[in-house]
This record gives C-alpha cells, structure tokens and sequence, in this order.
C-alpha cells in the first residue's frame, strides 16, 4: 500500500512538472520604440498542453500608465503537434505621453484541488519618444565665424522715433478724451442682460453639430473638432475650467480641482476626449457606431452636469440702453 501511496504521489508530481515545463507565456511589442501618437501591436501568447485549461486575463483602456488600448483583445488559436495548442491575444495600442515604460509581466493561471498556479511571461519595454524638430547635429546649419558688428545708434536716428512715439500718444490720449466726453454727453446707461445658460448653448450648438452630418460626409477630424470645442466651452461657462487652449489631461485634471468628482460622468468626457484625440492626432477612423456614441455621451455629460435654471446664477453681458432697445 504504501508502494502504491509513494508510486500515485510520484506519477502526480512529474505530471504537474510536465505541465509547467510545457506552458510558455510570452509578450512584446512589435516594437520597442515608437513616436507619440503612433499605432503598434502588443501581443501575449500562451503556448500550453490542449488538455491543460489555462485562463488568461484581458486588459481594459490600458496596458500599463500612458500605454492606451486603441482596440483589442483580438484572439486566436493555433493548433500545435503533440496535442499542443497556442492562444494568441493581440491589442492595438498607442501612447500620447514620452518617456520608457515598462510593462508588467502577464501571467496565466490554473485552478486544481492543490491551489492556483501562475505561469508568468517577461517584462516588456517600450520607448515613446517626442518628433525631433531641431538638428541632429550642427552639419545642416551653417554659421557665421565672427559674429556681426553692431554700430551704435546715435541720436539723429533715434529722434525721428521719439518724435513718432510723442505724436501718437498725443493722439490716442485726444481720441480717447472725445470719446468719453461723447458718453457723458449721450447719457446714455449701460445695463446688464443675462445670456443664455452654459447648457442651453451647449444643446443648441450639439443640435446644430448634428444636423451638419459632418462625420457621414467623411469629415471625421472637423467633426471631432467641433463636438470637443463645445464640450470645452461647456466647461468653461459651466465649471469656469478654461480649456480650450489645454490638453485633455490638464483638462481633466483642472475640472477635478474644481470639486468635481471621478464618477460615471467624468468618465464619459474622458472617452470623448480621449477618442477626439485619437482622431486628431494619431489619425484613428472610428466606425460610425463610435461617432454616433461620442455625440449621445456628449449630451448626457451636459445633461447631467447641468444647473437648475431656477438655481442657475445667470451671466451676464454689459450693453448700452440703446443697443438692448434695438
């Protein structure tokens, strides 16, 4: 019996090491190095015994920080001999923000009355690095040996200037003299009108976004352009976060200083502007599922993150008492 009991004991410890011996998990890029915006492939692959149930998880939105999935995974299997099997998982990913990153090893992993076992691959490394503009190197740039002589102004050349500058103060100061005695003497008052609700513009200008079918004509990128434009002019009437000159991080990062928090709302602006910038800069075609989706969540962020109108403090705009009248 216990022959038997050291044999069974044996035959199950060379089993499981032949499993573990036999499972390969491998994952790289396509490539190594990359410049910001551009699209590669991330492949994980999991070569392993047919009979051996293996599950490997999916990664969602990114690889890694600043490793951003574009789509993906797209699985594969491919029969082997000697009753092996590999499954692949491809992504499509894209990167925005420079630097060396170092993605974690991925691992897949079995479940027996034992306990749970890993199989892990090797770390990956990518290098996103920024457009060189400037010269490598001094060779395509020619320069001057001595650098040029600089005579001293004299007095003659600067006076004409002096003259100039005198004569058109004088002249600001006598046309802006008219003007305010031309106020005084309209007596007209200047009144404050409210304008419409950061919403309200928002709908409207959504409304007529969509009636201009931008993206059915095959203008993408415009389109994309203009929805983000009026998400970014929500934000500042609505949040006073000025966007329109900041990225979609410093965006991002602006509106949650404003005590906004990271819920479901925060997330659909981050998809839309996340998605714009994959079409604006690295050239992404979104099928017209995406664009129609983008457009709907547009609207439900500015839905739910508006104000009361009976709550609303409304902005106002400074006009004269004659141009409210007309």
């Amino acid at each position: 019996m216990q022959k038997f009991i050291f044999s069974l004991f044996i035959f199950i410890s060379i089993t499981s090491s032949s499993f573990g011996q036999d499972v390969k998990v491998t994952s790289s890029f396509d490539s190594t190095r990359i410049v910001i915006g551009d699209q590669i492939r991330y492949t994980v692959t999991v070569e392993k015994p047919t009979e051996l149930k293996l599950s490997l998880p999916v990664f969602k939105d990114t690889i890694c920080k600043n490793i951003d999935i574009v789509s993906g995974p797209k699985i594969d299997s491919v029969a082997g001999q000697n009753g092996r099997i590999k499954i692949i998982h491809k992504y499509l990913i894209t990167s925005f923000d420079s630097g060396r990153y170092q993605v974690n090893p991925v691992f897949a992993e079995t479940k027996s009355g034992s306990g749970l076992k890993r199989f892990y691959s090797d770390y990956s490394l990518l290098e996103v690095v920024r457009v060189k503009i400037a010269p490598p190197d001094s060779t395509s740039k020619i320069f001057d040996i001595i650098a040029p002589y600089k005579a001293r102004v004299t007095l003659g050349e600067i006076l004409p200037w002096i003259l100039l500058l005198i004569l058109a103060c004088a002249v600001a100061w006598a046309v802006l003299r008219y003007i305010r005695s031309h106020k005084k003497s309209d007596g007209q008052e200047e009144i404050f009108i409210p304008v419409d609700p950061a919403h309200v513009i928002a709908f409207r200008e959504l409304e007529i976004l969509k009636s201009e079918e931008l993206w059915q004509k095959g203008e993408i990128k415009k389109y994309y352009t203009r929805l983000t434009e009026i998400l970014r002019l929500y934000l500042e009437n609505r949040f006073r976060v000025y966007s329109l000159e900041l990225t979609t991080e410093e965006t991002l990062d602006s509106l949650v200083k404003t005590g906004f928090k990271k819920n479901g709302s925060y997330n659909d602006l981050k998809s839309v502007l996340a998605g714009a910038d994959l079409v604006k800069f690295a050239k992404y075609n979104p099928e017209a599922f995406e664009n129609e989706a983008h457009f709907q969540t547009s609207w439900n962020f500015v839905m739910t993150t508006m104000i009361n109108e009976a709550d609303a403090e409304p902005l106002e705009q400074k006009l004269t008492e004659k141009e409210a009248t007309v």
